[in-house]
């Protein structure tokens, strides 16, 4: 599966430790990151990432161009919601997306926790034959 990691500044640490929680389930799939967030959790987990530019230079659009070519499975956002973000319409569009083209998105670590536990079960699976289908 390819999983998009994300995260405001206030919570890339949690999405850290989320993923260093999840390490043995995150290693046998691909990551794709922001910018920053990319490179913090590469630096912690030695996992590879994919990174792109940071979010507010474009990089949740360039994540947002690998979910409408449906190459990405699973978004991992941890949003800060009480902070204001200059590239909120970005984001809008981030999530808008995901809605869009049926990709599973978590926007807190709660969410996040139940699909990477659905997905180490299998249960987001059908995405593999969404991607045979559209591809």
């Amino acid at each position: 599966m390819n999983i998009a990691l994300i995260a405001h500044d206030k919570k890339k640490d949690d999405i850290i430790r989320f993923v260093l929680a999840y390490q043995h389930i995150f290693q046998a799939h691909s990551l794709y990151a922001t910018g920053t967030t990319g490179s913090l959790i590469q630096e912690a987990t030695g996992l590879p990432v994919h990174r792109f530019q940071s979010g507010p230079l474009g990089g949740d659009q360039e994540i947002g161009a690998l979910i409408a070519k449906n190459a990405i499975d699973l978004v991992l956002f941890f949003r800060d919601p009480l902070t204001a973000q200059p590239h909120e319409p970005d984001v809008s569009a981030l999530l808008r997306l995901c809605d869009v083209y049926s990709v599973p998105l978590a926007t807190n670590m709660g969410t996040a926790e139940v699909l990477v536990r659905g997905m180490e079960r299998g249960d987001i699976d059908w995405r593999t034959l969404q991607q045979r289908k559209d591809g």
